[in-house]
């Protein structure tokens, strides 16, 4: 009986052990099939780039991945830096913000030939690169229809005399400012002041606002390639009480420039739509770390946003 007993026992040891025993190495494995990618960003300062962080994360938690998400600092050293890093550490996947897009280059190829896929977010990489796919707006084509939005207002306005604040290092951003001045030639009525070089840095671009409208005191308008430069020029625009004779125009909403729609002095901002971008990304590294293809070119619509339709986007900011 006392024998019968302790083999029973025994056996039910044995077997929680051996069910311990799976269970302890079943959650190594089941962490080395948990696949991480990377995201390679411009800087954390503009919400840009954070809604395009928080779209990321979201697509990652829903896809059951890990996100890791490395900040450049506006440094495109850093980013090729950070991309020979994430090769060494045998990421599933890269998604690149590029800011000079063919500097990275040579680590895009490289991520690609040790078997990485990588995507592009919001800039255009070389088409002979070896990038899997690209997704954003067609800066260029968004560019030139905010341009000819303007062209119109200049129509009804008698004119305009226009400032552009840049960010001379970003390709995308001089794609934007090219496609925007490209529309304007020719135009009666309507003259460029100048360009300035915000950096893609929010005081920066303040900075260069202001002295364009001091060297400029007839300038009725501006035109702001990026986020950092929208802000700066708002910022600018109240600094020198220009409200009432400087009209603005940009890219990405923020709530100063909701504020500014409501005011009268920002006329028309493109939106994007930076959380889907990020979310684009990490689904399109997803379906290629399995094996799967994507389309080379994902684009991600934008949208004009002025007094008329401003409503829409304020629960965005609020």
């Amino acid at each position: 009986m006392n024998t019968m007993k302790m083999t029973a026992l025994s056996r039910r040891g044995l077997g929680v052990l051996l069910g311990t025993a799976l269970i302890l190495t079943a959650v190594p494995g089941m962490a080395q099939d948990k696949k991480k990618f990377a995201l390679v960003q411009i800087n954390q300062q503009a919400l840009f780039f954070n809604q395009m962080n928080e779209g990321a994360q979201k697509a990652a938690d829903a896809a059951g991945v890990e996100l890791v998400i490395f900040n450049a600092n506006n440094d495109p050293a850093a980013q090729n830096s950070a991309i020979e890093t994430y090769i060494q550490e045998g990421v599933d996947g890269i998604a690149i913000v590029a800011i000079d897009v063919n500097g990275i280059m040579p680590a895009v190829d490289q991520a690609a030939a040790a078997g990485i896929p990588v995507v592009a977010i919001d800039a255009i990489l070389p088409e002979d690169g070896k990038q899997s796919a690209v997704i954003g707006v067609d800066n260029g084509k968004a560019g030139a229809d905010l341009g000819a939005y303007f062209v119109e207002y200049a129509k009804g306005a008698g004119g305009a005399k226009l400032g552009v604040v840049g960010a001379l290092n970003s390709f995308i951003q001089n794609l934007r400012m090219d496609g925007f001045t490209g529309v304007l030639n020719g135009v009666e009525g309507v003259t460029i002041a100048g360009t300035v070089d915000g950096q893609n840095v929010q005081d920066t671009a303040l900075a260069a606002a202001e002295n364009l409208m001091t060297a400029n005191p007839d300038m009725t308008a501006i035109y702001a390639t990026g986020e950092p430069a929208l802000l700066g020029a708002v910022a600018a625009v109240e600094s020198q009480g220009r409200q009432a004779d400087v009209k603005v125009f940009g890219w990405d909403l923020t709530a100063s420039a909701i504020a500014g729609i409501d005011a009268g002095y920002v006329e028309a901002v493109i939106q994007q739509d930076p959380a889907g971008m990020g979310g684009a990304a990490v689904d399109a590294l997803k379906t290629l770390s399995e094996g799967g293809t994507v389309e080379r070119n994902i684009s991600v619509p934008v949208t004009i946003v002025t007094k008329a339709n401003v409503d829409d986007f304020r629960s965005m900011f609020e």
